[in-house]
């Protein structure tokens, strides 16, 4: 199985394969999730003091946030799939 990385914003690097949801911070639910997670101890902080605009989610129930949109990491996550399928079809 080959790792994949994904960068969510100043320089921070997340492995793709363990991203479970990739959500919008501004929902109750979602929240909540932030609240639980630094009670928790499995909050990861990625926003070097700017607003939350992503909130990822792992397979190893850490929670992550971003500075960078949804979207932006959609697309980057879209894109390494993209490159690792056409590199295996080679």
């Amino acid at each position: 199985m080959q790792v994949k990385l994904i960068n969510i914003g100043f320089g921070n690097i997340v492995s793709a394969n363990r991203i479970i949801a990739i959500v919008s911070p501004e929902s109750a639910p979602i929240k909540r999730i932030i609240t639980e997670g630094r009670d928790r101890g499995v909050l990861i902080d990625a926003t070097y003091g700017r607003r939350t605009r992503a909130v990822i989610v792992t397979d190893s129930q850490h929670v992550i946030l971003s500075a960078v949109q949804p979207e932006t990491v959609k697309h980057r996550l879209h894109s390494k799939e993209t490159s690792a399928t056409e590199e295996q079809e080679e």
